[in-house]
C-alpha cells in the first residue's frame, strides 16, 4: 500500500486535477490512500473571509470569489456533479459564518477546514469516473484529536483505532481519497493540525497503515539546499536522513511540514519528494542513511517577530524569570524559533501573530519591559561554512546573531521592507 499527498499547487486547475488522476493511474496495481489538500491559494482567501467576519466587515465579494473560482475548475473538468458538491459545501460554510464560537481559534478552524472539503468534493466527483474503485472518507471521522484548535495534538491510540475500524476494510478492495490538515476532537468539532498540515496527515496515515511508503507530490524538483527563488546555487538533494529531514522543517524550510518525519522515522517508512508535473523524476528519498558530508543549506522564514523581555530592577534574567515567560509561551501555544539571553534581557523570535502577541504582553507586561520589532526575516544555515556565511550576512541589518557547532541564524529586517 502507498500513500500519496497532493498539495494545493499539485490540483489548482482541471488540468492539475487531470495530472494527478494520471500519477494515481500509474500507480493503480498497489493499493492507495491519496491525501488532497485546499486548491491553491484557497486557505488565504479563507483567512480573509474568515478575519472580515470576525471583525465585522463584508465578505461577500470574497465568498463568491470562492465559489466561482471552484465552480470554474469543475465545469472545466466536465463534471456536473461538482457543481451540486459546491453549491451545498458553500452553503454549509455560509451556515457556519454565522454561528457563535467559544473563541478565535476554534471559529478559525471550522471555516478554514472548507478549503479541503471543496476541493476533495470537486476531485472525487472527476476521480470517481476516471478509477471507480475509489472511495471518499472525511478525515475527521479517522484523525482524532485533542481540543487545542489551530494546531491540535493527534489522540494516536484513537486514530489508529479509527483507521483499522474504517480504512483497512476498504483497502480491501477499494483505493481512498481523503483530506489533509483537518481532523476532530472528542466532541466532533473540526479541529485542525497547524498550516500546512496535509503532509502530516500523510505520515499519521502511512504509519497507521504500515504503508510501504509515503511520497508527497510538489511543485519543486525534490528537497533543495536553498529557496531556488533567493539562492542561485541551490542544489537537489537526491536523498537525507531522517534526521537531517527533521532539522530542516524544524529550522522553517516550507518543503515538508515540520510533523512529518517522527511518525515515518520512528515507522521506517521512507519519504518521497517528487515533483508533480514530472513523476517519473527521481526527486528526493528521506530515509534511514547517514550523511557523511552534508552540503549547507539555506532556510528563510519570513513574518517573525523578535521579542524582548528586559528585566529593570538588575535580579538577572535568572531560572526564576525564565520559568516565567517560557510558562506563558507554553500556556499560548507559541513556538519560539530562535532564543538568547543576557544578564539583563531574553530575546526571542517568533511566527508574527498579533492575536497572541498582544496576549503575551498582557500576561508578561507586569514583570518585564517587553520590546518587539515585526516584519523581520530568520535565515539558518544548517552545515555553514564561510562562504554561506558571507554570502547571508552582506549587507543585511542583522538584530541578532547565533552561531553553534553546526548551525549558524540571523534576524535580519527584511531586505523587501
Amino acid at each position: 500500500m502507498k500513500a500519496f499527498k497532493f498539495g494545493g499547487a499539485s490540483v489548482k486547475s482541471a488540468d492539475g486535477v487531470k495530472n494527478m488522476v494520471s500519477i494515481i493511474n500509474d500507480h493503480r496495481d498497489h493499493k492507495l490512500v491519496v491525501i488532497v489538500s485546499a486548491i491553491d491559494k484557497t486557505t488565504n482567501l479563507l483567512e480573509i473571509i474568515f478575519e472580515k467576519q470576525y471583525t465585522g466587515f463584508d465578505y461577500s465579494n470574497d465568498l463568491s470569489l470562492l465559489e466561482e473560482s471552484h465552480k470554474n475548475i469543475g465545469r472545466q473538468l466536465g463534471v456536473k456533479e461538482a457543481t451540486i458538491i459546491i453549491d451545498q459545501t458553500i452553503e454549509e460554510l455560509t451556515i457556519a459564518l454565522s454561528q457563535k464560537y467559544v473563541n478565535y481559534a476554534e471559529e478559525y478552524d471550522q471555516i478554514i477546514s472548507f478549503g479541503e472539503l471543496l476541493s476533495t468534493g470537486i476531485i472525487f466527483t472527476y476521480l470517481q469516473l476516471q478509477v471507480p474503485e475509489f472511495l471518499y472518507v472525511d478525515a475527521r471521522d479517522i484523525i482524532k484529536t485533542d481540543s487545542n484548535f489551530r494546531d491540535a495534538q493527534v489522540d494516536w491510540s484513537l486514530t489508529q483505532s479509527k483507521i483499522e475500524g474504517t480504512l483497512i476494510p476498504i483497502l480491501k478492495n477499494n483505493h481512498i481519497l481523503t483530506q489533509g490538515f483537518i481532523a476532530s476532537d472528542n466532541s466532533g468539532k473540526t479541529t485542525t493540525l497547524g498550516r500546512e498540515g496535509s503532509d502530516f496527515t500523510g505520515a499519521i496515515l502511512a504509519s497507521s497503515l504500515g504503508a510501504d511508503s509515503l511520497t508527497v507530490w510538489k511543485d519543486v524538483p525534490g528537497i533543495l539546499s536553498g529557496d531556488p527563488k533567493m539562492i542561485n546555487n541551490a542544489i537537489k538533494f537526491d536523498d537525507i536522513s531522517y534526521e537531517e529531514a527533521a532539522e530542516l522543517t524544524y529550522y522553517g524550510a516550507k518543503v515538508i511540514h515540520p510533523k512529518t518525519i517522527k511518525p515515518l522515522a520512528n515507522s521506517g517508512i521512507p519519504l518521497f519528494v517528487k515533483p508533480f508535473m514530472y513523476p517519473k523524476d527521481t526527486g528526493t528519498i528521506i530515509h534511514n542513511i547517514h550523511v557523511y558530508k552534508p552540503y549547507p543549506s539555506i532556510i528563510f522564514k519570513e513574518n517573525q517577530t523578535l521579542i524582548s523581555f528586559r528585566v529593570e530592577d538588575f535580579t538577572f534574567i535568572n531560572e526564576h524569570n525564565l520559568n516565567r515567560i517560557l510558562h506563558t509561551f507554553t500556556e499560548l501555544n507559541i513556538r519560539i524559533n530562535l532564543m538568547q539571553n543576557s544578564a539583563i534581557s531574553f530575546s526571542v523570535c517568533i511566527d508574527t501573530d498579533d492575536v497572541k502577541l498582544q496576549e503575551l504582553i498582557g500576561m508578561l507586561e507586569n514583570h518585564f519591559s517587553i520590546f518587539y520589532n515585526n516584519g523581520l526575516q530568520l535565515i539558518t544555515i544548517k552545515n555553514y561554512d564561510q562562504q554561506s556565511l558571507d554570502q547571508m550576512s552582506a549587507k543585511r541589518e542583522i538584530l541578532l546573531e547565533q552561531r553553534s557547532r553546526h548551525n549558524f541564524q540571523i534576524v535580519v529586517r527584511n531586505q523587501t521592507n
